[in-house]
């Protein structure tokens, strides 16, 4: 079967996987040997000639060091291997067994090349004993690069913790079978480097978290028009320019019709379409496909009442900035297609509102799309996506330029649009994180949130 490059998995999960290999016929070593073999082949690239010390834990994550290292002397290099620890498990000292060549216990004043940390893996769940801490902190300053076997050691796989102090960071890692949630939420993304993935048969696990990837896009049919494409609607408030932008991502991110209820005195786009009717008179348009309020609504009580007025409307819909903050449990009717788009204030707000109590951007996103039946894109440096019915997204590492003002508006905007394309809040938010941060990839530096939301036809047209 083809291999799953997009699903995230806990180190029990990651076990599982590996069972249902071993139950299918493959044994632990054979797995051992096939993941070694391509972690090896990318050291083998990346150390080009150059000498290579691999540092071994007493786990399997030790015994893929000793496959790597035996693989890549067989390939012509230098190799050095150091185990402060002897092998604890059946695979570990066979690997150490077929490996053949010394072993040294410390790094002495060994200097060198590449270094290849096979200390510990994915199922590291305390600190490095001070010995193991202080060894691999050695050896890495005293080797051009590191590279990590499946996780720098030091850092948890299930949640990306800095399990030690002055833990070194690797240069690249090697992700074995699947990618684990430390690659990719922080602070453990920061100490991967560059990331591999290193494939070793691992198909489909149910219920497995999800990378956003770039989504498969096409243009419209030759029979589309205006409404087919779906209408968006973004509700206006008391300050017209958060909204002015959501709007302009709107019109970029695929919508065929965006109009902006309320708010038209200050000098839109000409081709933006502008309705300045009480709110639920211009709400009462079987047309809209998705609406967005809460960019520049306000918070007093006439914002509240537009929020009430979209949430009445039973139309899917994006809630973001200030309808965040007047958001009530008792305002929300089940069933409906709603995508909130939070920061970490308004994340924390709102699992006090829906009485939520977990630890971490990933467990309170999950835990306030359960209870609030709405899904949740948790906006951050590591933004994660998350629905009612459990499902979970984490968004790969955009520029850190987008930390400007305005740039969640853009966010918001995108989204509304893809719901009026049709997607459900979920998908919608996968395509609109993605698409969000491909536009400030191709803004280059400092730019503005105009221009990211400028930028933002450029990202579909990457899709197409």
């Amino acid at each position: 079967m083809t291999q799953d490059r997009a699903q995230i998995l806990t180190a029990r999960q990651m076990s599982d996987a590996e069972q249902r290999l071993i139950d299918g016929g493959s044994s632990i070593g054979e797995l051992m040997e096939c993941a070694a073999a391509g972690a090896a082949e990318w050291v083998r690239r990346i150390a080009a000639g150059r000498s290579v010390t691999v540092l071994c834990g007493p786990g399997n994550n030790g015994g893929d060091g000793y496959v790597i290292a035996r693989r890549l002397r067989d390939s012509g290099l230098e190799v050095r291997v150091i185990a402060p620890v002897e092998p604890k498990t059946d695979a570990a000292v066979t690997a150490r067994r077929n490996w053949g060549g010394d072993v040294e216990t410390t790094g002495g004043l060994l200097e060198g090349h590449v270094l290849v940390d096979a200390l510990f893996g994915s199922g590291l769940a305390r600190p490095l004993s001070g010995e193991h801490a202080l060894l691999l902190r050695d050896l890495a300053s005293r080797h051009a690069l590191t590279i990590a076997i499946d996780m720098p050691s030091g850092v948890p796989s299930d949640d990306g913790r800095l399990l030690n102090d002055k833990l070194p960071r690797a240069d690249v890692t090697l992700a074995l079978g699947a990618w684990k949630f430390a690659h990719w939420l922080l602070p453990g993304r920061e100490w991967c480097g560059r990331k591999r993935l290193v494939p070793i048969g691992i198909t489909s696990v149910e219920d497995a978290a999800r990378l956003v990837t770039r989504p498969k896009l096409s243009p419209p049919g030759t029979s589309a028009h205006k409404y087919k494409r779906g209408l968006a609607a973004v509700v206006s408030g008391e300050m017209p320019g958060a909204p002015m932008l959501a709007a302009m991502a709107a019109q970029r991110a695929g919508a065929g019709y965006v109009k902006l209820l309320g708010g038209c005195n200050s000098a839109p786009d000409p081709a933006l379409v502008c309705d300045d009717r009480a709110l639920a008179e211009a709400l009462d348009d079987s047309r809209i496909a998705a609406i967005l309020v809460g960019p520049g609504l306000g918070r007093d009580e006439h914002a509240r009442e537009r929020l009430n007025a979209v949430l009445r409307a039973d139309v899917p819909s994006v809630l973001d900035a200030d309808a965040l903050n007047l958001l009530q449990p008792k305002m929300l009717d089940a069933g409906r297609a709603i995508l909130a788009t939070p920061h970490d204030g308004e994340l924390d707000s709102l699992c006090r509102h829906f009485a939520v109590i977990a630890e971490g951007r990933r467990q309170r996103a999950l835990g306030l799309a359960r209870a609030s039946g709405m899904c949740v894109l948790a906006k951050g440096p590591d933004s994660v996506i998350a629905a009612p019915d459990g499902r979970l997204a984490l968004v790969p590492p955009a520029p850190s330029w987008l930390s400007v003002a305005g740039s969640g508006d853009v966010l918001a905007g995108i989204a509304v649009s893809r719901m009026a394309n049709g997607r459900d809040p979920f998908a919608a938010a996968c395509e609109a994180a993605w698409l969000h941060g491909k536009a400030a990839r191709d803004c280059g530096a400092a730019f503005t949130a105009r221009d990211l939301a400028k930028n933002v036809s450029g990202a579909i047209a990457a899709c197409l």
